[in-house]
């Protein structure tokens, strides 16, 4: 059983635990893709979906790829997203197209929203590394941004919370609902969304920038489910297999909506916690003193549910 903190590159450390995801099978994710130019003819659910595995640098991550894979799945079969209407970046595509470079990330996502209309249900799925950085035109309320690594992020840089922000929550239009899903560290607030859920005082708290500066829609509704609180790490493990890795959040919340379709956003932020804790008591998560003195609570991950407008998050259903 293997534990690797995903962020703050802390797996460098323990290289000797980890090995190079090996996929069993090789054919493209994107079966049927739509040009990422082209904006006709265009399904009402459309994802992109980023795994992102680090596999020419020192920074590997092991369970990304099968994360991608759950999240594909659950898409198409649990809410009827047809394949044509998914766009797959992954190390493993033969087309460089499809490639996570910063370029193709950005790319994809001004092709999610672009002429987004009433009744779309739009979907981004990032798995990978996440960091924070220093905010300095005070647009946070902890001072730092929260960013999203891509293969190429020594080179081309990272994608901040404030660029995501601007590509695809601020065009959403009246009656197109966004979801993001980022199973990443320090990815708490990675879409910069005005109110951020607290789940143990059952209210949304106001997390609009000091600055003034806006972050709102253009009149649609943007959801983001995060792996962690922006100061924490979030994990990778083979608990739940035994043997392939994938994220923590990325497969609990898979095995809960499979389970339990229909559920609530707040029955499934229960359920979420519930089965990250009963992973932790096991000893599945955190099974090293070594890890509990590295990271500390860090590795307590407390997933995060952010969203441009408040809603009753028990009466609400959780539907992409």
């Amino acid at each position: 059983m293997q534990i690797c903190p995903r962020g703050n590159f802390g797996c460098n450390i323990m290289k000797k635990i980890r090995n190079d995801e090996i996929s069993p099978n090789k054919r493209s994710l994107n079966t049927k893709p739509f040009s990422l130019s082209s904006s006709s003819s265009r399904p009402s659910r459309r994802a992109v979906l980023c795994g992102v595995s680090y596999n020419k640098g020192k920074f590997r991550l092991k369970g990304t790829i099968n994360d991608v894979r759950n999240m594909r799945d659950l898409l198409i079969n649990s809410f009827k997203f047809q394949e044509e209407g998914i766009i797959v970046l992954t190390e493993e595509e033969k087309d460089e197209m499809y490639s996570p470079t910063k370029k193709n990330i950005q790319k994809a996502l001004e092709w999610l929203v672009n002429d987004c209309r009433k009744g779309d249900s739009l979907v981004f799925y990032f798995s990978g590394h996440g960091l924070r950085q220093p905010d300095f035109n005070n647009d946070e309320t902890d001072g730092f941004d929260e960013t999203i690594c891509p293969v190429d992020f020594l080179k081309e840089g990272m994608i901040i919370d404030n660029d995501i922000n601007s590509i695809i929550v601020k065009p959403l239009k009246e009656g197109v609902t966004l979801h993001a899903i980022v199973d990443a560290c320090h990815s708490g607030t990675i879409l910069d969304l005005e109110y951020v859920y607290n789940k143990y005082q059952m209210t949304w708290e106001d997390n609009r920038p000091p600055s003034g500066a806006r972050k709102a829609t253009d009149g649609g509704l943007a959801i983001c489910l995060s792996a962690c609180q922006d100061n924490q790490l979030a994990s990778d493990t083979s608990a739940f297999t035994g043997n392939t890795m994938n994220g923590v959040m990325t497969y609990v919340l898979a095995e809960i909506v499979n389970k339990h379709p229909g559920l609530s956003y707040g029955d499934l932020l229960d359920l979420i916690y519930e089965r990250i804790e009963e992973v932790k008591k096991n000893d599945c998560l955190v099974n090293t003193n070594f890890l509990r003195r590295f990271f500390k609570d860090k590795l307590s991950q407390k997933p995060t549910l952010s969203s441009s407008g408040r809603f009753e998050v028990y009466k609400k259903h959780f539907i992409l």
